[in-house]
């Protein structure tokens, strides 16, 4: 007796060709850039086991006259921790925002498969390789600042790659909100990576490494052989990224609420249709390829600068909690490492459901900018908050630590997916898809520089107390908002435009019904 088509199979079948390939693209990117931050994430968590509390074990084997930092990993075992943590993340995300300005470039002119395939391997490489340390007993301070540079410039062949990918398979519509789902890989991969270096960190933090190092390695070949870049690749019908000119989803005239946004009236997982095929080019030939857009023409894109300088300061805030929140909550509420970490991951909680809330807000106000603002505004108060209560009970800490999550990565996931995608699929760009990795390249390249920035200034100001740290994260939130305020003004004015020919249709309307009676 033959048994009946599994379920699963014959929920395939009923779906779309176009459908099943989109999910197809939107699981694999995911799980691409899930692994990407995954393999970032052991180093917040092993920084508290490579410069522990000696005096607080048990007694010192070696019989060393220092009795507090016998259990420390050179060479970070001096006084100068903290810099020297410092300069280990500034290794790595200073090579991070050099190369993402180069790496859109080599993404628009590269098959994106091989591009994310390969960076993803080598990032596997290097990972391990700092975990090898570990088991190679190596105590030399080059060996890991040069395995982090390495590492920061082939990582950056993550973000330009994915959002392209995504970019080609998926028109505007609800982007904001999809895109604020699938940006939850970041939170996601912060997640797992902290749960899989703190399942280590105590014993074997070399292992910390090793293993998220195979993680992304395992992902990267799988990207290889299943990935599908272009939609006419596989015979499916492109994405609609504009639609009429005087229309958007929400029923609002581009020219009423913003002169420069970018709509469209399908939703990331609806087909294209006719009127998708009716507006784009037919399956690509090579002789047909628009050119790849240069550095400067991205750049005259109108809203690239504006997000790109708000995403710097964003960005600088987000990383510094990164890379030091795990240590932050060592020091002040006195967990151990593996506590610490675990606990950090509230954090990325509050910014996968940040980044939904602001996706869902912008599309259905058509706000990017502003939705941004009001998120980064209310966050600054947040976080002087929890630094002053936020350690009073656990309670209190989960519940800041959710918030101030949210509040801080809802800007950064929506400025890093959907404003990135809107802008690289800009209407004066004329169909030209050519550009949307040039543009994910420069918008994030920028904000990498706050990236590189935040734990560094973290480092630095640290020794002086967390009160200081704070401080100059309250301060980076207020620029990042000032940073969006003429986008924010235009946006407004859209909106007021819009309402006044609405009461003008309104007042037409009726004294149209009164003339005819």
């Amino acid at each position: 007796m033959r048994a009946a088509l599994a379920p699963g199979v014959r929920l395939l079948r009923a779906l779309p060709r176009d459908s099943r390939y989109r999910g197809l693209t939107l699981v694999l990117t995911f799980l691409s850039y899930t692994s990407y931050h995954l393999s970032r994430k052991p180093i917040s968590i092993v920084k508290s086991q490579l410069h522990p509390n000696c005096s607080a074990l048990d007694l010192n084997p070696h019989n060393d006259s220092n009795s507090s930092t016998w259990c420390c990993w050179a060479p970070f075992d001096g006084d100068n921790y903290k810099e020297l943590f410092g300069a280990l993340d500034n290794a790595f995300l200073v090579a991070y925002a050099i190369g993402m300005f180069i790496s859109g470039i080599f993404g628009e002119r590269l098959p994106l498969r091989y591009y994310l395939s390969g960076g993803m391997v080598l990032s596997g490489l290097f990972t391990a390789l700092f975990g090898l340390g570990y088991f190679w007993d190596i105590h030399v301070l080059w060996y890991f600042i040069v395995v982090q540079v390495c590492n920061g410039l082939v990582q950056t062949t993550g973000w330009p790659a994915v959002v392209a990918c995504v970019g080609n398979w998926f028109g505007k519509g609800k982007r904001g909100l999809i895109m604020g789902i699938w940006n939850s890989h970041t939170s996601v991969g912060n997640i797992l990576g902290s749960l899989i270096a703190g399942a280590w960190v105590s014993s074997a933090w070399g292992l910390s490494f090793v293993v998220p190092g195979i993680i992304i390695t395992t992902v990267g070949i799988i990207c290889f052989f299943f990935l599908v870049e272009y939609p006419e690749d596989v015979d499916c019908s492109p994405p609609l990224h504009h639609m009429a000119p005087d229309e958007d989803p929400g029923g609002v005239t581009i020219s009423e609420k913003d002169p420069e946004a970018v709509t469209s009236n399908e939703g990331p997982l609806s087909l294209s249709g006719q009127s998708s095929a009716d507006h784009s080019h037919s399956p690509k030939e090579p002789a047909e390829e628009p050119e790849a857009i240069s550095f400067l023409g991205a750049l005259r894109i109108p809203g690239v600068v504006e997000f790109s300088l708000c995403l710097l300061f964003a960005k600088l805030v987000s990383y510094t909690f990164l890379y030091w929140l795990p240590l932050y909550i060592v020091n002040v509420a006195h967990f151990g490492a593996k506590e610490a970490g675990d606990l950090s991951t509230l954090f990325d909680v509050g910014g996968i459901l940040g980044g939904i809330f602001a996706g869902l807000i912008s599309d259905y106000t058509g706000g990017r900018a502003t939705t941004c603002c009001v998120m980064l505004v209310v966050a600054a108060p947040m976080l002087f908050l929890y630094n002053h209560v936020g350690q009073n009970g656990i309670g209190t800490s989960i519940a800041m630590l959710i918030i101030c999550g949210a509040l801080v990565n809802g800007p950064y996931a929506l400025i890093t997916t959907a404003v990135s995608a809107d802008l690289g699929t800009h209407e004066s760009l004329k169909g030209n898809a050519k550009a949307l990795s040039t543009v994910t390249a420069i918008i994030d390249g920028t904000g990498s520089v706050g990236a590189a920035l935040g734990p560094l200034l973290a480092g630095l100001i640290s020794p002086t107390g967390w009160n200081n740290v704070f401080y100059m994260l309250i301060a980076a939130d207020v620029l990042a908002c000032l940073l969006l305020a003429r986008v924010v003004v235009k946006e407004a004015r859209g909106w007021c435009g819009y309402m006044a020919r609405q009461r003008g249709s309104s007042v037409q309307l009726t004294e149209s019904v009164m003339d005819g009676k």
